[in-house]
């Protein structure tokens, strides 16, 4: 390499480095990788299924496209008629998470904790891979609640990459 070739890939390289520790935004260079772009709804499958206790729901996205792209890592879980949505446990922020083509990512949900007669009775709940996606209705009864949804402080966990890994998320942060 030419001593200017080198001083320029050294350039290249610190401006690189500087502009990640301070979180600023720059255009991907030849030989780096970007982060996947964001899933487009259409290339994701999401369901729903009972929970492994009563008052919860297990909830899957996959990956249904042909490149790998990134959702939010937590779950937009609604319920039909009311305001929010469940707070991830364990408290988290927005963030990629990344899937491959034909991976899934696995949550666990907790709409009441069991035995509660607080809150209020719905009859789906939604959920959303990213807060931009408009997402997936079910029924009260394809989540195993068949007398409807009781909802009192919901909560949700991130997305992990196995059914009982979302389930062991969910009880730990639920003790």
């Amino acid at each position: 390499m030419r001593p200017s070739s080198a001083l320029t890939a050294a350039l290249a390289t610190a401006a690189a480095l500087a502009l990640t520790a301070t979180g600023a935004v720059g255009t991907a260079t030849a030989g780096t990788s970007a982060a996947p772009a964001p899933c487009r709804e259409k290339v994701l499958r999401i369901t729903a299924s009972p929970g492994a206790e009563s008052g919860t729901a297990r909830i899957a996205v996959a990956n249904q496209g042909a490149r790998s792209c990134a959702v939010d890592r937590i779950p937009t879980v609604t319920f039909t008629g009311l305001d929010g949505s469940a707070e991830p446990v364990p408290p988290a922020t927005s963030g990629p998470y990344v899937l491959s083509p034909g991976e899934r990512g696995y949550a666990a949900v907790r709409t009441a904790e069991r035995g509660s007669d607080q809150g209020h009775v719905v009859g789906s709940i939604s959920v959303a891979a990213d807060p931009a996606h408009y997402g997936v209705t079910f029924s009260a009864a394809s989540v195993g609640m068949d007398t409807g949804i009781r909802v009192w402080s919901p909560v949700t966990t991130l997305w992990h990459s196995t059914r009982d890994a979302a389930d062991a998320a969910l009880a730990a942060a639920t003790r």
